[in-house]
């Protein structure tokens, strides 16, 4: 599975799968062990996972959250040492250690939460995601 069959449901936590489209939306299915299914809607805010961005101070203005999830993986793996509601330094160290270029006017404490959350899910209910990744940093 790819961060592109994945998405965020404004207002509804968690992640979802995304399972096929429908006539009133797009059919989900959320990631954890209720298997909760919704069906997103126009009114609904709905992102896919590949389409989110980060805010860095470089040049391009954005670093793509698959990267960056990329990055923790390679470097922390299964536990990120950290935990999403850690004290809000600590969560910005977090993420300065892993995207030094990263807008912290632009990036709130929140943004980093919702890294971390989502982190985990993918970790835990997805690992496949990373599978690559892995195959990735050996041939470096």
């Amino acid at each position: 599975m790819k961060l592109d069959e994945i998405a965020t449901v404004s207002g509804k936590g968690g992640l979802f799968k995304v399972l096929k489209p429908a006539k009133s939306g797009v059919i989900l299915e959320s990631l954890d062990e209720q298997k909760t299914k919704l069906v997103a809607t126009p009114s609904h805010k709905m992102s896919v996972l590949s389409e989110i961005s980060i805010y860095t101070t470089t040049k391009e203005g954005t670093v793509s959250l698959e990267q960056v999830l990329r990055k923790i993986n390679s470097e922390f793996g299964n536990d990120t040492g950290i935990d999403a509601e850690a004290d809000p330094a600590e969560l910005k160290a977090f993420l300065k250690s892993v995207l030094p270029e990263y807008d912290d006017n632009r990036v709130y404490v929140s943004d980093i939460k919702k890294l971390l959350k989502w982190y985990a899910i993918l970790m835990k209910h997805l690992p496949e995601v990373f599978a690559d990744n892995k195959e990735e940093v050996k041939k470096d």
